[in-house]
């Protein structure tokens, strides 16, 4: 059985409908919805670090505030992650210690304790 369902959007409006599209396709089928990331949540610049909001910003949180989901987290569009991913080498483990690999760390974390919780559940 599926444990759980993750649903990654953009900030941008159709982005956020078929999110919800996908995120009501998961309940209709009893698999229970871990939370909802907002992925290109913000744009850093790779030359002065300035952080833009280049595809709006807090739409996938807001939805997940509306649904009662649990938000775990906006992940920034930036050169780093993209390079890194690329070479086969994920940021997380390229430069664990970096700000990128924080905010994956936290979002693994929020949803290794949902499953967890889940697990403890089944157990009953």
């Amino acid at each position: 059985p599926l444990s759980g369902a993750v649903i990654v959007s953009t900030p941008q409006d159709l982005a956020l409908v078929d999110a919800r599209k996908g995120l009501k396709m998961f309940k209709d089928v009893d698999v229970p919805i871990l939370g909802i990331i907002e992925n290109m949540s913000t744009f850093v610049c790779p030359h002065c670090g300035e952080v833009s909001e280049i595809f709006g910003h807090g739409g996938a949180e807001a939805d997940a505030r509306r649904l009662g989901v649990m938000f775990l987290g906006g992940i920034p569009l930036h050169m780093d992650i993209r390079k890194t991913s690329d070479a086969g080498k994920p940021c997380i483990v390229a430069n664990p210690e970096g700000a990128h690999a924080e905010r994956y760390k936290t979002v693994a974390l929020k949803v290794a304790a949902l499953l967890g919780e889940a697990e403890d559940d089944d157990e009953e």
